[in-house]
């Protein structure tokens, strides 16, 4: 079986989000899989990986994007480092990028590299078993492979759209159509939500079947989906939610290059406490008290607007009995609130962008991790953080409550229902109590390292569907 990932995201190339990790991921486990032949496709970036790498290239053609036309360069990497092929779809002016996103023209962008990437393969008859796409940025590639005669080379080809992360459609104005492929005009309603083209809309409609990245973001959808509740409720039927796995190769704190300590469950404790008091001494915070910490951007479904508050009061309640580290950046409100009190506390500890090797650190020094979010369709940080044996703090939604169970049901966590400043704060208190009950963390370092969320089992999940 022969399935090829189209994504915008894919680590270690180009990362922003959950999506890197898991395009980065998944189809290395899946080629573990015997019978199973999983590749990636993505844009070409101006990134250190690609400068770093060498690559062929295996394909140089054009295509027309409303009256422009563009260069379409295929590039594959040679060895195949990352465990499966890895082709970079390059056209001058627009997939060739320092970043993936931020750009105003970002509808033609992925446009031009959903259009590229399937002319290159149906120029090259390269016809996969499986086309796995991605988030919206992907979710026209079912509908043009069915109704773009450009493409009757792949026409039938079975199609998996995965939901990453709702909250993102990519809606554009019908004047857009312009831009695309040449289609059916009389399918125009497969493109169609409420008078704009929804390529995340068309993705569900049109594909063989469509995955979210968990249980919970599914039954969620139901109810909750930006507009999308009717479409998916009647599209049920071909409707799967796969857990996101980690990749335990790259996240293992045994032989992570990037902790100053490494450590397994057996000396987990003393190893934490080095590196915590090495990241303390770093940041001028205080390694004899309990540290929590934050990773992620500054977004509302992040719950990252109560950053600032949550700092501020639990400081003061606490009376400097805590300290709280933030990794991260994005709303331009939040950054200046926080560096504000990061002037005003000793205790607060700031570091505007992102950082993965810092990330990394955090996770091997922090006692307990918050994740406040409203929208958190898997989440990966809290596996991560109890990978690394840190315990994490978060609102019972969607992935979260899929995979963080409470310490009072027999869990390695602490849950709070409503995304409020009093919520987490009163889940902090629960932290501050356990930290202080001796041998309660050793506890639960042990057994949050025990947790197993390899990829293995969900790789396993997405070839039984691509099978059925």
């Amino acid at each position: 079986m022969i399935v090829y990932h189209l994504s915008t995201e894919c680590y270690p190339i180009a990362k922003v989000g959950g999506l890197a990790d898991v395009v980065g991921a998944l189809p290395k486990y899946q080629n573990k899989i015997k019978g199973v032949e999983a590749k990636v496709v993505m844009p070409w970036y101006n990134k250190a990986f690609v400068h770093d790498h060498e690559f062929d290239i295996v394909f140089d053609g054009f295509i027309h994007q409303g009256g422009t036309m563009l260069q379409v360069v295929v590039m594959k990497e040679k060895t195949d480092v990352l465990g499966f092929e890895l082709y970079m779809v390059k056209i001058p002016g627009l997939l060739d990028r320092d970043n993936p996103y931020g750009y105003q023209d970002e509808s033609f962008q992925f446009l031009a590299f959903q259009h590229g990437a399937l002319h290159w393969l149906s120029a090259m008859e390269i016809r996969p078993d499986v086309l796995h796409c991605h988030d919206y940025h992907t979710g026209l590639v079912p509908f043009m492979i069915e109704h773009c005669p450009e493409f009757r080379f792949l026409k039938g080809v079975k199609t998996i759209g995965t939901i990453h992360n709702g909250e993102y459609q990519g809606m554009m104005s019908w004047g857009m159509a312009h831009y695309m492929p040449a289609f059916d005009s009389y399918k125009w309603g497969l493109l169609d939500w409420n008078g704009f083209i929804n390529p995340l809309a068309s993705m569900i409609k049109c594909s063989t079947a469509f995955t979210t990245v968990s249980e919970g973001y599914l039954e969620e959808l139901f109810i909750s989906f930006r507009g999308l509740e009717s479409l998916v409720r009647e599209e049920y039927g071909k409707a799967y939610g796969i857990i996101n796995g980690i990749d335990t190769e790259v996240w293992n704190p045994e032989t992570d290059p990037m902790l100053d300590y490494n450590f397994s469950s057996k000396n987990a404790v003393e190893q934490k406490k080095k590196s915590k008091a090495k990241l303390c001494k770093e940041y001028r915070l205080k390694p004899e008290l309990p540290l929590f910490a934050f990773i992620g951007r500054f977004a509302t479904e992040k719950g990252a607007d109560l950053l600032p508050d949550v700092v501020w009061r639990s400081i003061r309640q606490s009376q400097g009995a805590l300290n709280i580290m933030i990794l991260g950046s994005g709303n331009r409100y939040i950054e200046d609130k926080l560096k504000e009190y990061e002037y005003l506390y000793s205790n607060f500890a700031l570091d505007l962008g992102y950082k993965e090797y810092l990330s990394h650190k955090i996770y091997a020094s922090a006692d307990f991790l918050l994740m406040p979010s409203r929208v958190e369709p898997c989440g990966l940080n809290q596996m991560y953080s109890m990978r690394y044996g840190t315990v994490p703090i978060v609102r019972y939604t969607g992935g979260l409550k899929d995979t963080v169970a409470d310490i009072s049901t027999g869990g390695a966590g602490l849950n709070f229902s409503y995304p409020g400043v009093d919520d987490v704060i009163h889940a902090m208190n629960r932290g501050l109590n356990i930290y202080h009950q001796k041998g309660a963390m050793e506890d639960l370092i042990a057994s949050n390292m025990q947790f197993d969320f390899a990829w293995e089992k969900s790789a396993e999940k997405y070839i039984a569907l691509y099978n059925k």
